[in-house]
């Protein structure tokens, strides 16, 4: 297995998902310094103390999410949980890279890429500027019941949906994680469904006014596959020992 200075790896990263781009709610890119040579990555959702712990013990130089920590708004002062996840990191000398709107965007490595060729839809194509919405169609139609039982198949989580589930569904539009406030713009694109991560209460109502059908796939289930792509290219380029670890969320 391969070596990599920490720097090279953000350098290559930082040239990938273009962070400075992006008006974030977080800083992306190195939050927490460890080691500065890596061979293996570890990658997950959330850098929950949970997380941590299982990628010290799997023997990570660093670990790769996209929810990191520092949010815009949060309280500063380290105490509490915030000092035991920053203690732990700093005790272990491990790296956290974090990459939040970045990799929603990535037009191959990014979340909402990855989501579309996870449920198999064709003809991807994402938003650009300041939309983040993707659009693209079933393989086949097929009614909201079947593609629904299909994405609860592919991401082992049902769904919450509200909508018709005897009709018969082709055009499609999603963004993942918390982007049920995207709903209106993507009903606006004349699509048969849309796909996000959580639901809000308006959301229940626009869907049912609309003819549009909402599907709340779930906020983890939905952002699993953008840390997983960019591990992968990043093991594939500097020949690094690259982990997944999915720490169960039901949200």
């Amino acid at each position: 297995m391969g070596t990599v200075n920490i720097k090279e790896l953000l350098d290559y990263t930082g040239q990938l998902l273009q962070p400075t781009q992006f008006q974030d709610y977080c800083p992306n890119g190195l939050q927490v310094a460890g080691k500065p040579m890596v061979s293996k990555v570890v990658t997950g959702v959330t850098a929950s103390m949970a997380l941590l712990e299982a990628a010290q013990a799997a023997g990570a130089d660093a670990i790769l999410v996209h929810h990191g920590y520092f949010w815009r708004g949060e309280d500063a002062c380290i105490r509490g949980i915030k000092k035991a996840r920053l203690k732990f990191l700093l005790a272990h000398d491990i790296n956290l890279l974090a990459y939040h709107l970045p990799l929603d965007a990535h037009a191959e490595f990014g979340n909402n890429m990855q989501l579309g060729q996870h449920l198999g839809l064709q003809g991807i194509s994402l938003g650009s500027g300041q939309s983040m919405l993707a659009t693209g169609d079933l393989l086949l139609p097929q009614t909201l019941a079947d593609f629904c039982l299909e994405i609860g198949r592919r991401l082992g989580r049902a769904p919450q949906v509200i909508g018709d589930v005897g009709r018969e569904i082709r055009r499609v539009a999603w963004c993942t994680g918390a982007a049920q406030g995207f709903f209106e713009q993507a009903i606006a694109l004349g699509v048969d469904a849309y796909i996000s991560g959580e639901i809000s209460e308006p959301t229940v109502h626009l869907a049912r006014e609309s003819g549009v059908a909402y599907i709340a796939a779930g906020h983890h289930a939905t952002e699993r596959y953008g840390v997983q792509a960019l591990g992968a290219e990043l093991a594939r380029r500097y020949e690094l020992e690259h982990q997944f670890i999915d720490i169960d969320n039901p949200v």
